[in-house]
């Protein structure tokens, strides 16, 4: 039963429609929780979005709403709703998709993430996601904030300083610190154990495998996945199906981490460096200075050769206009 709060007729509407949008949550975490369960995740993780699906289900109130009202703290401080669902709520708001939910169904949607801003066409959305490993609005406020925006390609100052008056003046806010940093919390060790592992089960061939939407019949297209708990913090792990990826050849090489539970959320690549100081090894993008030290301690790092270019497997340089719409960096 929908309780309406409002005698005005307009308002009212609004509340039905708001209510009825939660019920679209509701079944989208839902089916989170039963994709988790397909694919032998955290019994744990699995019961967690089972209740916050009940808990959006039965508000009184759109979650659009609080979003609005309290930020992303108010979605925090409602029973079961933990930082990482929080944010997947605020990105359904904002952006009209769940990465996690687009993920566990086995397909790669980056050029949607941020197209809704002026000016960050498809191509561009997804370059923003290859070079940052960002998905959300709130993450992107913060690379904007940090100046990490424009390290892309195509992203100038101004652009950079459009783009964060855009996303200002949709009140999109920064998010906790738990869930704005989730790099300075996990250790590269950690990521590289999981890469191992999962790979490990891959050629074992003990993983769950989906099949991205439309690609069913075809064994290629199988992507193993890999759900794990490393002392609290709950992983998943599977091969990048991204177009990046498949026009690198890399679908069998680079592997994407992603991190989501009550404490954080969080998303890294890993690869196999082919040139370089880290050549042939396994590598966090964005975090090679930290492998450098952690191969150092394993007595595993070695010099760079003569000549050689730093991963020349990250693309440097990328048209300038490519994806521009209307703000000119």
């Amino acid at each position: 039963m929908v309780v309406i709060e409002s005698n005005a007729p307009l308002q009212a509407a609004e509340q039905i429609e708001g209510i009825r949008e939660n019920k679209t949550f509701a079944k989208q975490l839902s089916e989170i929780a039963d994709l988790l369960q397909e694919q032998h995740a955290n019994e744990f993780r699995v019961r967690a979005y089972h209740a916050a699906a009940e808990t959006v289900a039965n508000l009184h109130c759109p979650v659009r709403d609080i979003l609005e009202r309290d930020g992303i703290n108010g979605l925090v401080n409602l029973p079961t709703i933990g930082h990482s669902i929080a944010g997947l709520l605020q990105s359904a708001i904002q952006v009209g998709r769940i990465p996690l939910l687009d993920r566990l169904r086995g397909q790669s949607n980056a050029e949607h993430f941020f197209a809704t801003l002026p000016g960050l066409g498809p191509e561009l959305s997804h370059r923003i996601y290859d070079h940052l490993h960002i998905e959300t609005l709130s993450e992107l406020l913060i690379a904007a904030k940090d100046g990490r925006l424009e390290h892309v390609p195509g992203i100038g100052r101004k652009r950079r300083e459009a783009i964060q008056a855009s996303l200002t003046h949709r009140g999109v806010t920064q998010p906790p610190d738990s869930v704005s940093s989730p790099e300075s919390q996990v250790t590269v060790d950690e990521l590289l154990h999981i890469d191992c592992e999962y790979r490990k089960r891959v050629s074992e061939g003990t993983l769950t495998q989906i099949h991205p939407a439309g690609q069913k019949g075809s064994p290629s297209s199988a992507i193993p996945v890999w759900h794990t708990e490393q002392e609290g913090r709950h992983y998943t792990a599977m091969y990048s199906n991204t177009a990046r990826a498949q026009q690198q050849h890399a679908t069998h090489d680079w592997v994407i981490v992603f991190r989501d539970d009550a404490s954080a959320h969080g998303r890294w690549t890993i690869i196999t460096a082919r040139f370089g100081e880290l050549s042939g090894f396994r590598i966090v993008l964005g975090r090679e200075q930290d492998c450098v030290a952690y191969y150092r301690q394993h007595n595993a790092y070695h010099q760079p050769k003569a000549g050689q270019t730093r991963y020349p497997e990250l693309p440097t340089q990328w048209e300038e206009d490519a994806g521009r719409t209307g703000i000119h960096g």
